[in-house]
């Protein structure tokens, strides 16, 4: 009886600090989330004023 009752307590303690961890990850998620759509509201903002300067991929320069 007393292992049964050791190993229930360690499988919440585990499950307490996946808890934990799954916490964490939502926030940085959900910040990592918001940063990203403030960057393509930036860019999209930089393109429509015709400012995009930036050459990517197998794209030509305009003075080609």
């Amino acid at each position: 009886m007393n292992a049964l009752e050791e190993q229930i307590a360690h499988l919440t303690r585990a499950v307490e600090d996946l808890s934990d961890v799954v916490t964490r990850q939502e926030r940085e998620i959900s910040l990592l989330t918001r940063r990203a759509q403030l960057l393509m509201e930036r860019e999209a903002e930089r393109e429509a004023q015709g400012g995009g300067g930036v050459v990517v991929g197998d794209e030509r320069p305009p003075h080609y």
